[in-house]
C-alpha cells in the first residue's frame, strides 16, 4: 500500500508538472462538453453604473478569478488550459446574464491568499472559486449570492480509521490553503491540531498521499472531488463542522455589478441552469445537490 501511494502521488507529480506545475491535483475528467448547458447571452444589456462592467465592455469581454486544481469545482487541463467544474460555470451565467459570451471569458488563476488583492486592483472583473462570504471579507470586497452551501470536512487516507472529527486529529499535521476560513478555523477552534499551509489544496492532497501530513481540511465539496478522483487511496470522513456560503467576490465599491450579479444567479436557479451545471460538474463526484440557499441582498455599503 506504501508502495502503491509513493507511485500514484508521484505520477500524479508527473502529470501537474508537465502541465500546470501543480503537484498532487488528481488527472483531470472534467465534465462532458454535451451535457453542460447553454447559457442565453442577455441583448442589449447594460449596466453604466458599474465601472468593472464598462471596462470589460470596452474590451470585449471579462477577466474571472478561479481555482485550477479543484476537482468538479474549478480544474485546469493541462494539456489545453481549458477550465471546467461547477464554479467555472458559474461564472459563465453571470457572463452570458452581463450580455458578454461565455466563451469570450479569461481565466485566471487566483491562490486564496490573494482573492480579495486582485478584486481591490481591479487584475480580475470577479471571482468565483469557493469563496465564503463572511464579514471580515465584507470589509475588502463585496458579494453576490451565495450559490451553493458548503461545510468543512476532513480528508484521510483510506485505511485510516478512528479519524473523524477535528479533535481526533489533536498533535496530528493537518493541511490547509493558506489564507483560506478552514485553515483559520482549525487555528481558531482546534489549537492543539499542527496545522501546515500550502497555497494551493493539491499540494496538500500530495503531502497526504506521501504520509507528510494525517489529514487535508476544506470545504466538503473540494475533498468531495479529489476523493472522487482517487477513491481507492482517499475518503472524506465526518460530518461538516461549519457553513461556507459561496458567493461572487467583485470589487466593495461596486454595488451595481453585486446587484446584477444577485439577478443573474436567482435566474438562472429557477430556469434549470443551475441544477443542469451541477449535475454535469460537482454532481459527478457523488454529492447530492443541495437546494441553492436564498440570495443575501445586504445593502450597499
Amino acid at each position: 500500500m506504501m508502495a502503491t501511494r509513493r507511485a500514484l502521488a508521484a505520477l500524479l507529480l508527473a502529470l501537474a508538472l508537465a502541465g500546470c506545475g501543480k503537484s498532487g491535483s488528481p488527472p483531470v475528467k472534467g465534465p462532458k462538453a454535451e451535457l453542460l448547458p447553454h447559457y442565453a447571452v442577455a441583448k442589449d444589456f447594460s449596466l453604466p453604473d458599474s465601472s468593472v462592467w464598462r471596462r470589460a465592455k470596452n474590451r470585449g469581454h471579462l477577466i474571472v478569478g478561479a481555482k485550477e486544481d479543484q476537482p468538479y469545482l474549478g480544474e485546469k487541463d493541462p494539456a489545453t488550459g481549458v477550465y471546467t467544474g461547477f464554479d467555472i460555470e458559474i461564472a459563465k451565467m453571470m457572463s452570458a446574464s452581463l450580455g458578454f459570451e461565455p466563451s469570450t471569458i479569461q481565466f485566471k488563476t487566483i491562490a486564496s491568499a490573494n482573492r480579495e488583492t486582485a478584486l481591490q486592483n481591479g487584475q480580475i472583473d470577479y471571482y468565483v472559486g469557493t469563496y465564503t462570504i463572511n464579514d471580515n471579507r465584507k470589509k475588502l470586497v463585496g458579494f453576490a449570492g451565495p450559490y451553493y452551501m458548503a461545510g468543512q470536512g476532513l480528508l484521510v487516507r483510506t485505511d485510516e480509521n478512528g479519524l473523524t472529527t477535528p479533535q481526533d486529529f489533536d498533535g496530528k499535521r493537518v493541511c490547509s490553503a493558506a489564507g483560506s476560513t478552514p485553515y483559520q478555523r482549525m487555528e481558531k477552534d482546534y489549537p492543539k491540531v499542527d496545522m501546515v499551509a500550502y497555497d494551493t489544496y493539491s499540494v496538500c492532497v500530495d503531502n497526504l498521499l506521501t504520509f507528510q501530513v494525517d489529514a487535508v481540511t476544506t470545504d466538503d465539496t473540494i475533498l468531495s472531488g479529489y476523493a472522487a478522483k482517487v477513491p481507492d487511496e482517499l475518503k472524506v470522513v465526518g460530518k461538516p463542522f461549519s457553513k461556507e456560503p459561496y458567493g461572487i467576490g467583485v470589487p466593495k465599491s461596486d454595488n451595481a455589478l453585486r446587484f446584477a450579479l444577485d439577478d443573474a444567479i436567482e435566474a438562472h436557479e429557477k430556469n434549470g441552469d443551475w441544477k443542469k451545471a451541477y449535475d454535469a460538474t460537482l454532481g459527478l463526484s457523488g454529492r447530492p445537490p443541495a437546494p441553492a440557499p436564498p440570495i443575501d441582498r445586504y445593502p450597499a455599503s
